[in-house]
């Protein structure tokens, strides 16, 4: 087995595709063993294994070869990860170990509790910090409230409520808290948490019995930190659970950081008893970056990479990407990486011929192209999409196209159903309803919707 191996690969990949793909694609693989002339990749699902196959197995062995691994192919094994008394993860094979922890690190905690429930936890990413965090004017108010908390964490600003659209840095800077508050006291329990793993883990929680560790492991941090709170909203008995948990720690004095792309009285379904909570502390929207923080960024990430950009170049991407960071970091590594292969110099000129208006987002996306590029991405036929089949591969795509069809155009329910093929307008009203409920805890539909809108966009 070749130690730190796929560490360093995934290290590059989180470099390359977007957060989002990263976290639902290769957050929760790893490397189990090394036979037969292949690494033997471990993933969670069947889901995963066919995205990786289907989609990713030409990245991973790209990556695999600028690390020095050019006689080794690779094979997907779904397995299911066991925490045991020493503290290793094993496979069920006992020839199988996991080396690699490729994207978080354990953070020292008290009664720390293993169970089936929290054997799959995630959390901090160590490459989230201050230090790497480029502030502008759209974030400088978030920027000195984090600090402030690292310094004096459950003093100042309890809770902090920190939002603001997609891509703009919240969940790096809420993790750079926690990486800080760790570096200067490494005893510190430290919890970092998406809201739909506290979903999931509390329903395990249910299932098994297991309540009580569940419970004690959120009511005994020194600090919680969790992500996108916004899918939380309308689980009633997991709201009840965190509103406890919330009283409790905030009871003690600890610390609570909370990040959703829209503020406390905008997020629908969310009980009140929350809502005027999170008021508590202090809430603070934090903007898309300005054009002078885009430079910032790209030079900063740029510089990363040991390369140096002229103005020129920084500026032109900095003006052709306004809104979203990853999207920034995107063209940029898309620009370094088509220079790499060609031994080019970064130039204005191959920026513009590679970037151009690839960068600018359409002004208009027609029905068809939203329901031709969805059944693109789920690799079926749009006749099918359009004709009478029920089959689940069918349908689950169907629903999708309605839901875009209705977010990105805000179509009429009657108007969708004629779009597909459909007769009744309430098979648009159910599609539509049932795709915006599962969006929320389902990370497969989320990331299929996401990807869909992202290449309607590209």
């Amino acid at each position: 087995m070749r130690e730190g191996l796929w560490q360093a690969v995934l290290g590059e990949i989180e470099l390359t595709v977007s957060r989002a793909s990263f976290v639902t694609w290769f957050k929760n693989t790893a490397l189990l063993k090394e036979k037969d002339g292949k690494l033997i990749i471990g993933v969670p699902n069947v889901f995963i294994k066919q995205q990786l196959e289907r989609k990713f197995n030409s990245l991973i062995l790209e990556t695999l070869q600028k690390n020095g691994v050019e006689d080794l192919g690779v094979e997907y094994k779904i397995y299911t990860p066991k925490v045991e008394g020493g503290g290793v993860k094993k496979d069920t094979d006992e020839d199988v170990e996991i080396l690699n922890n490729p994207t978080t690190k354990t953070q020292p905690r008290t009664n720390q509790t293993s169970s089936l429930t929290h054997s799959y936890r995630q959390g901090l990413n160590e490459r989230y910090t201050f230090d790497n965090f480029v502030v502008g004017s759209g974030n400088e108010l978030a920027y000195a409230a984090c600090q402030a908390i690292a310094t004096s964490p459950g003093t100042k600003y309890n809770p902090l409520f920190i939002y603001g659209g997609v891509g703009i840095g919240k969940t790096h800077l809420i993790q750079a808290v926690g990486n800080a508050i760790l570096t200067k006291n490494p005893s510190a329990h430290v919890v970092y948490v998406s809201s739909e793993q506290f979903v999931q883990e509390f329903l395990d929680a249910i299932r098994f019995k297991k309540n009580t560790d569940f419970a004690g492991f959120y009511r005994g941090a020194d600090v919680l930190i969790v992500d996108d709170m916004q899918f939380i909203a309308g689980k009633e008995k997991t709201q009840e659970e965190f509103f406890h948990t919330f009283n409790a720690l905030h009871q003690a004095n600890k610390q609570i950081i909370i990040s959703s792309d829209k503020p406390p009285k905008d997020i629908p379904t969310l009980e009140e008893r929350l809502r005027s909570r999170f008021a508590w502390g202090m809430s603070i929207d934090m903007q898309a970056p300005d054009f002078e923080t885009r430079c910032a960024i790209i030079q900063n990430k740029a510089v990363s990479h040991g390369i140096t950009l002229v103005s020129d170049v920084v500026e032109y991407l900095a003006n052709n990407v306004q809104t979203n960071i990853r999207e920034l970091e995107g063209a940029l590594n898309q620009l370094l990486a088509f220079c790499e292969m060609r031994e080019l110099e970064p130039s204005l000129q191959v920026a513009q011929t590679l970037i151009g208006a690839a960068q600018t987002r359409p002004k208009h996306i027609s029905a068809k192209q939203i329901i031709e590029r969805t059944a693109k991405y789920f690799q079926i036929q749009v006749g099918d999409m359009l004709g009478p089949k029920r089959d689940k591969d069918i349908v689950v795509p169907r629903q999708v196209a309605m839901y875009i069809l209705r977010s990105e155009l805000h179509l009429s329910f009657p108007k969708i159903a004629k779009e597909l093929g459909r007769k009744d307008h309430t098979t648009a009203i159910h599609s539509v309803e049932k795709i915006e409920k599962e969006s929320a805890f389902d990370t497969d539909i989320r990331s299929a919707i996401s990807e869909i809108k992202e290449r309607l966009y590209a």
